[in-house]
């Protein structure tokens, strides 16, 4: 149990020791090798990688010489399973238990690195550069992911190592509530969970709020298609989370917390739990932390994974057991949210940033970013890009950095088309917006919106009335239901895109379906209903051209909306060998050998299996 200052530090003091290897990059004649156990890398086999290890290193007995970490996400998803090797930073990807033995020989045994099983862009010839020289790196800076993959996440020690529960003890001993809120008011951060209100404000209104009970939540709900970001930091760095809401406790006056995170994030739920049993054990949750009288508890809730118990009230409602439906504001959580009581909710990357700001100071992040929109974002990179994964940059850093120089480009020499970011809240944005600063009022200004941190890149070969659909689609089935412009309004919508797609729309019908979102906009109950039109206005905004391809000419651009396209065998480039024919599944193609085949459209199911099998080229989509 840790009372005091002097405790605190002494358990810093010590456990510096052990991260100092990965940290200043100290040979003290031990290594320290970090494999990621992050949802990606584990469903890729990172925990046989660890296995694998552990039994190559006692049976070359160097297990003495080298510690095994388990650690958070690395970032750099695309390239899992990933092992550093410290003190060199060496970075070895795309892992395999094959490559473990030699590994062990080679490099831990007799320090000569395996140069085949690293990173490309770590290897210059004979120079191995580190992590943070690469590209996807070089520009990053990690304030939210600062102990991702670099500490492990069950091992409070070694979060006290990195300052841990340091600015809860500076707040708690040194600071009032108002000089805590006035700390977050004075460095600019607003609410990462998309709405981008000013956090210390929210806190403010809070604390203003007299009653005898008040209540911290934390979001971890995190259901935008493609996000991952909250889901990374609480695997990789859960105390941060913790230290940071007893700290928003102290500042409203609350002493009790929840975190509600859905149930499918088995991983981030088990360092959780770890997290908060260590907490309590050495005296940062509970009864009169730092002897100061202060106390603070925190529990879990698990959500069954309803994309609406990202809504504040909705997810409130879900917490006191009810079915999670919004409720109408005012009344603001902050006045009365969970059980009838003042209540701040914020998002995981929003606590992630709060111990930093504390001790750093509001000047040190307000330093960062634009002028309305300071600190750093969190995205996660997905879709049509090289390096998928987790990236960290100053707000402004513009979509061309993110994209180009972070994410590695566009695969297979494709053009970049769009990205849509905020998820089935947010938009589509168009190449002439490549160059424009990423933070909530420019992306807000050109039809898009932040939202939690999902950028999902599209190239050349999307549609984008596909991607309207399927973001629709994924609306519609997450609708809680409450009101009728939500559960009626998006289904029409979905009803009207599925009709251009198949080719049977009218003009008429799209300046239909742009009415209907502006009306759903307007009515909706909730921040769900209220943005889900957004994809369909961004596409029509700068897409219009395909939309009017698919009601006029009855064709999509794209070669995506199956009912709008044939595939044909040209007879010029066919050679006769029968594989497409003994591949298609539904056996629409027929023929002889040596002699062109043809396809029975009335049966193709337009599947693409015969284009994939061709070897000479001779079907393409028409």
């Amino acid at each position: 149990m840790i009372k005091t200052i002097d405790e605190l530090n002494a358990v810093k003091e010590k456990s510096a020791e052990v991260v100092k290897t990965r940290i200043e990059g100290v040979d003290n004649g031990v290594r320290d090798v970090l494999v990621c156990g992050g949802t990606g890398c584990t469903s890729s086999g990172s925990a046989n990688i660890i296995k694998k290890l552990e039994e190559e290193l006692e049976k070359n007995g160097l297990t003495d010489k080298v510690n095994v970490i388990k650690t958070g996400c690395f970032g750099l998803c695309a390239l899992g399973p990933i092992m550093i090797v410290y003190p060199e930073g060496t970075f070895y990807s795309k892992m395999e238990v094959d490559h473990i033995p030699e590994i062990v020989e080679s490099h831990l045994k007799n320090g000569v690195p395996v140069k085949k099983y690293l990173y490309a862009e770590t290897v210059d010839g004979d120079n191995i550069k580190s992590l943070n020289e690469t590209a996807f790196y070089a520009k990053q800076h990690r304030v939210a992911l600062r102990n991702c993959g670099v500490i492990s996440p069950e091992h409070v020690e070694e979060y006290i190592a990195r300052d841990g529960y340091q600015a809860l003890y500076k707040v708690l001993t040194t600071m009032s509530p108002d000089d805590v809120i006035n700390t977050m008011i004075a460095s600019g951060l607003r609410g990462r969970g998309g709405g981008g209100f000013p956090t210390g404000l929210k806190w403010k209104f809070a604390k203003a709020s007299v009653n005898e009970q008040k209540y911290v939540c934390c979001n971890a709900d995190e259901g935008d298609p493609g996000a991952f970001m909250d889901r990374s930091v609480l695997e990789g760095d859960p105390h941060s989370v913790i230290e940071a809401m007893a700290i928003a406790g102290y500042a409203i006056g609350a002493n009790q917390g929840y975190i509600y995170v859905r149930a499918e994030y088995p991983v981030a739920i088990e360092r959780l739990e770890i997290a908060i049993k260590q907490a309590e054990e050495i005296g940062m949750l509970g009864d009169d932390i730092f002897g100061t009288g202060f106390s603070f508890r925190l529990g879990l809730r698990l959500g069954a994974g309803a994309f609406v118990c990202g809504e504040e009230t909705a997810l409130m409602t879900s917490i006191e057991g009810n079915r999670g439906e919004p409720r109408p504001r005012p009344p603001f959580p902050a006045v009365k949210g969970l059980f009838g009581k003042p209540t701040i909710l914020n998002n995981v990357e929003t606590y992630a940033n709060v111990c930093q700001i504390i001790l750093n100071g509001p000047e040190w992040f307000a330093a960062m970013g634009t002028e309305k929109s300071k600190g750093t974002k969190v995205f996660a990179l997905g879709g049509k890009i090289h390096n998928t994964g987790l990236v960290e940059v100053p707000m402004g850093t513009t979509l061309r950095e993110v994209i180009e120089e972070i994410g590695g480009g566009i695969p297979n020499g494709k053009k970049f088309k769009a990205a849509q970011t905020g998820g089935p809240s947010g938009g589509c944005i168009p190449p002439q917006y490549l160059d424009i600063p990423i933070d909530y009022d420019n992306l807000i200004s050109i039809g898009s919106m932040m939202g939690s941190g999902g950028l999902i890149v599209m190239d050349e070969d999307n549609c984008m009335v596909d991607i309207a659909k399927f973001f629709l689609d994924f609306t519609v089935d997450e609708s809680c239901g409450k009101c009728t412009p939500c559960r009626i309004g998006t289904k029409r919508l979905y009803e009207i895109l599925t009709k251009i797609t198949q080719g049977k729309a009218t003009m008429e019908d799209l300046d239909k379906m742009e009415k209907l979102c502006y009306y759903i906009k307007e009515n909706a109950l909730c921040g769900l209903g209220q943005t889900a039109p957004n994809p369909v206005l961004s596409t029509l905004r700068y897409f219009k051209d395909e939309y009017i391809a698919h009601v006029k000419d009855k064709r999509c651009p794209a070669g995506v909306c199956k009912d709008l396209l044939q595939i044909r065998i040209d007879p010029e480039k066919c050679k006769g060998c029968s594989l497409c024919s003994k591949k298609c599944p539904v056996g629409a193609i027929s023929g002889e050998i040596r002699s062109p085949f043809t396809i029975d459209q009335s049966k193709c199911i337009k599947c693409g299996v015969c284009m994939s099998n061709c070897k000479f080229g001779a079907i393409s989509k028409a």
